[in-house]
């Protein structure tokens, strides 16, 4: 999703999770939510936990003033490593774009690069 710089990502957390489409898989029914959400202390939050459980979803964020942010660390290098995938692209590191759909199409554009180059060995 995007949004500005300026607002909270707290405001949008429960709006990303309601926007995710369904996985399908060979059999049963798609898949529509994960099971877990992890999150750093910016997501600590009360009306957060609380829509994650409304959704069935269990809540693994740290918590302000008691948790370190390391315990994150094995998750959240994934989420890491591929925004620095995407800042590679050269018109993605800095949005130069004014157009939404533009910087929508790009992004999109980029993640189907990545994609390509992590299954080009298998092709």
């Amino acid at each position: 999703m995007l949004t500005a710089a300026n607002i909270h990502d707290m405001r949008e957390a429960l709006v990303l999770f309601d926007a995710i489409v369904p996985v399908k898989s060979l059999r049963g029914r798609p898949r529509r939510r994960p099971t877990k959400a992890h999150g750093d202390k910016g997501y600590d939050y009360a009306e957060v936990r609380r829509g994650l459980r409304q959704r069935h979803i269990i809540p693994r964020i740290a918590r302000r003033g008691i948790e370190s942010r390391q315990r994150l660390g094995r998750y959240r290098w994934v989420v890491e490593r591929s925004l620095a995938w995407l800042h590679q692209m050269k018109r993605l590191r800095v949005r130069e774009e004014r157009d939404d759909t533009m910087h929508l199409a790009l992004l999109r554009l980029g993640g189907c690069l990545i994609l390509y180059r992590k299954l080009e060995p298998y092709l």
